[in-house]
């Protein structure tokens, strides 16, 4: 038997070993098995990769929300400034250095999201502030760099050749204690549609996951990174037995969009899919049920250029076999622009491999600080054939906290001009807004009038 195999398995069968096969006195364990082995542990392992899991401080102002305090009666009776109140907010989570000679520490989004200071804490007790190079929400991942002062990394493993049963040991600082380690096995691959990040594809594991363990390393018996800690799923908030992770392949191609550009440019392929219901399946003449049926191929898309038709049954993207929406939706989580991706589809009982260059859609939705720091906190999407406007650029999301929002912008405005120049989409925008670097101005529309909007 391997001997990083679960050592509580075989330190039970010595417990149950007749008398006189060298069981020592009194129930204590013996040192070694019969025949001279060792007794297995994984503490060599865990000695080479614990010092790159490292503990994650961040420190947050957010505003104070008090009802009272936004009533203009109150705060005159009681002479209330007529100020915004904030306050300081601190968290804390894990982190895998996975690049030592960089310095790069790959995280969730939601342990660093909206942090004013990131510290990271190393085994040894080093404190090093951190950059956040890039995040994305939607697959919930983050990037750091930190000093590359004598660091140490995990290296990838290839999250696709786990297979459930596989033993898994994750590695963090749950409730703050730092370099906890627990193990436990793979429960489920693919996991998703369960409504935790916009994108998923989770390792399942029943290794005990915790509040704090954000971030944090999964690792095989090899101490290769196979997934990101990043969810538990249990009402009460503590571990029950069901962990998710996030895959290391997806979890590399994220980091590499991340260090590139800043950001994730995903692709868009341009179809809408549903669910291939066994009726539709017998409608399409089809002898097995698992696959997604293209409903809709949009015009002038990388899907049309690539011939797809509505009516293909897509089996397959890549080489990973998908058989419903969510399953195809986790899979668009790594397609970025420029990519060639092998799709395999049915048509007409026939089983072909389509290729689509995939390029970007001039109306995806993107995030404002792609396009300018002031418009942090928005989302954006380019906005057109309205009589009223002619083009411009949709508003259709503002966090509530960012400067935008303070300045009074709102989900559903068009910007129309940008620094007193007037703009037809995102390229516009972010070409006016190099123009003054100390405001930028917004000429929006807003349920049929015009009006000006300065962000600091």
């Amino acid at each position: 038997m391997h001997r990083n195999l679960l050592a509580a398995t075989l330190v039970a069968a010595t417990l149950a070993l007749p008398a006189g096969l060298g069981m020592p006195a009194h129930g204590a364990l013996p040192l070694e098995l019969p025949g001279g082995q060792e007794l297995p542990t994984l503490a060599p392992m865990l000695d080479r990769v614990n010092p790159a899991v490292v503990n994650i401080a961040t420190s947050t102002t957010v505003p104070v929300r008090n009802p009272l305090f936004e009533d203009p009666f109150f705060r005159r009776f009681f002479n209330v400034p007529d100020r915004q109140r904030y306050r300081q907010t601190r968290s804390a989570g894990s982190g895998v250095v996975v690049d030592a000679e960089r310095g790069y520490i790959v995280t969730n989004n939601h342990v660093v999201q909206r942090a004013d200071n990131i510290d990271v804490t190393l085994s040894d007790g080093r404190l090093l502030e951190a950059t956040l190079v890039g995040s994305d929400p939607q697959v919930d991942l983050a990037v750091l760099k930190v000093e590359p002062d004598e660091l140490v990394e995990i290296g990838f493993g290839d999250s696709d050749s786990l297979r459930v049963g596989d033993f898994v040991v994750a590695i963090g600082n749950p409730f703050g204690l730092n370099q906890t380690v627990t193990s436990g096995i793979i429960s489920a691959l693919g996991r998703s549609g369960l409504g935790i990040e916009g994108y998923e594809d989770f390792i399942q594991t029943d290794a005990s996951i915790n509040p704090g363990n954000s971030g944090g390393a999964l690792v095989d018996l090899n101490g290769s990174l196979v997934g990101i800690n990043t969810a538990i799923f249990a009402p009460s908030g503590g571990n029950v037995g069901i962990g998710f992770a996030i895959p290391a392949n997806m979890a590399r191609a994220v980091m590499g969009q991340l260090i590139d550009h800043g950001e994730v440019r995903r692709g868009h392929l341009g179809i809408v899919v549903q669910d291939l219901a066994p009726e539709l399946a017998e409608a399409f003449d089809v002898d097995f049920r698992e696959g997604v049926l293209v409903v809709e191929v949009m015009p002038e898309s990388s899907a049309e250029a690539a011939g797809l038709e509505a009516g293909d049954i897509i089996t397959r993207v890549r080489d990973r076999e998908v058989s419903n929406v969510d399953e195809f939706k986790s899979q668009t989580a790594t397609i970025f622009i420029g990519d060639e991706v092998d799709l395999a589809v049915l048509r007409d009982g026939r089983s072909r491999t389509l290729e689509l260059n995939v390029k970007e859609d001039d109306l995806e939705k993107v995030r404002g600080s792609r396009i300018d720091r002031r418009l942090s906190g928005t989302e954006l999407q380019n906005f057109r054939d309205q009589e009223e406007v002619g083009a411009g650029v949709l508003v259709t999301g503002v966090e509530a906290d960012s400067k935008a929002a303070r300045a009074g912008l709102r989900p559903g405005d068009v910007i129309v001009e940008v620094n007193r120049k007037a703009i037809r989409d995102l390229r516009n925008l972010r070409e006016a807004a190099r123009l003054n670097t100390e405001q930028i101005l917004l000429r929006v529309y807003r349920s049929g009038r015009f009006g000006y909007i300065g962000i600091r």
